[in-house]
């Protein structure tokens, strides 16, 4: 293999061209949906998050209400059947403990028919940190995705049956990939250190629809829109040796330094329908189907600037996704027990965008089956406090990602399975 060659090879192990593929969809902007597996997140109008389950929503909420909440996930990864020529460890306690996710709405009603609200929220994220011995560290060793967003709200009641509801979103999205340089692949040694950063805020939409056919049943229908994101950042080269080193007598200046970076990436629409059926003053059933777009994930392009002509082939990287788009289902009842306490249950299905072919080490996610349960307390007339708890079961994933161009990137094939533990509580007032 020339040298020119294997640079060019280089150039694709190097980039992280997954900086947000497992920015998966985060659904704990609700305890209160949460306790019903978020059967009912575009119908059931409980308190002021309904800003982000359906805009629509805020017509039914009488004067000022706030909420504020906090959601703790422990995410617990087993890997197994590992297959790999690197040396090291797959231990699996790949993300952090505890994720954070906070999330805050408020609502005023101005009259009879006008409300006008305003949420802060994640909608997608992810985090994966591997042990710096990781035996798949030249695929990854560490990511970050991270998406703030801020959403003012109108909504308008057409009549009693009938409303809708519409809010701007303001999306910060903050990227950080990590992965390591097989140094001896180009006559080096030890391991090189690649991390890319990126940045941007961009605009989308959020818009819902609350409808009554019978005065028992709501049926709620909201759009998020898709989010164009054009990050900007760096691309920083660190501890890369052997025929990335300065070689004057072949003309290679090294690898080694910072370099802009800039990506292009869409996130996906949803809708969300659901519907929720009072059966009495104690008991109500809801149903609810999410349609993600995550086609609109087909491939991954990084444009790396500056970088010295001898190491061209690192200006443009490119990796192929070929993501789909997915249903997810669910269904959820609560139970009031009394004046001051509320009981929930939910159960959830939700499979995976990623086709088996492209699962790799930085999302390696599975179908999920969602176990959820939840309680309301009634402190006060004006002041609840809402507790959720959710389990979620993956199905095994097989991570298979073949040597490529004689050894320079060695092949890492393992089995994941991944479970997660979430647990919320959200304050909710009124005034």
């Amino acid at each position: 293999m020339t040298i020119r060659n294997q640079l060019c090879v280089l150039g694709l192990c190097l980039t992280s061209t997954q900086l947000l593929a497992n920015g998966l969809q985060i659904n704990e902007q609700s305890i209160s949906s949460a306790g019903k597996a978020y059967s009912g997140r575009a119908s059931d109008v409980q308190d002021a998050s309904i800003v982000y389950g359906n805009p629509a929503g805020m017509s039914r909420l009488a004067g000022e209400h706030v909420s504020g909440g906090l959601s703790f996930i422990d995410v617990s990864s087993r890997i197994s059947k590992v297959n790999t020529t690197v040396s090291g460890t797959s231990h699996g306690d790949m993300v952090p403990d505890p994720i954070v996710v906070p999330s805050g709405f408020y609502t005023l009603q101005l009259n009879d028919d006008w409300h006008v609200g305003f949420g802060v929220y994640a909608p997608f994220g992810g985090s994966t940190d591997y042990e710096s011995n990781f035996q798949g560290r030249y695929r990854s060793s560490q990511t970050q995705v991270k998406v703030v967003t801020l959403q003012p709200t109108v909504s308008y009641r057409i009549n009693d049956r009938l409303s809708v509801g519409f809010g701007p979103t303001i999306n910060r999205i903050d990227g950080l990939l990590e992965s390591k340089i097989a140094n001896s692949a180009v006559g080096g040694q030890g391991d090189g250190t690649v991390k890319v950063t990126g940045d941007d805020t961009a605009m989308g939409f959020s818009l819902g629809i609350l409808f009554d056919p019978l005065d028992d049943l709501t049926l709620g229908l909201t759009y998020h829109s898709r989010v164009d994101y054009n990050l900007s950042g760096k691309t920083k080269v660190s501890g890369a040796n052997g025929l990335l080193a300065p070689i004057p007598g072949l003309g290679l200046p090294g690898l080694n330094g910072k370099y802009d970076a800039s990506l292009d990436f869409t996130s996906p629409e949803t809708v969300d329908a659901s519907a929720t059926w009072r059966i009495n003053d104690r008991l109500d059933v809801s149903a609810g189907a999410l349609w993600s777009r995550w086609s609109r994930v087909q491939e991954l392009r990084v444009l790396n600037s500056g970088v010295p002509q001898a190491y061209g082939p690192f200006d443009t990287i490119l990796e192929t996704l070929k993501w789909r788009d997915t249903w997810s289902f669910s269904t959820g009842m609560s139970y009031r027990l009394n004046k001051q306490w509320k009981v929930r249950g939910g159960i959830a299905y939700e499979p995976t965008p990623m086709p088996n072919q492209y699962t790799s080490t930085r999302a390696p996610t599975g179908d999920r089956k969602i176990f959820t349960v939840g309680l309301n307390w009634q402190m006060t007339d004006q002041t609840s406090l809402d507790l959720g708890y959710g389990y979620i079961h993956e199905d095994p994933v097989k991570v298979s990602q073949d040597t490529t161009q004689g050894g320079l990137r060695p092949g890492y094939s393992a089995t994941y399975q991944n479970t997660v533990n979430g647990v919320g509580l959200q304050l909710n007032h009124s005034f």
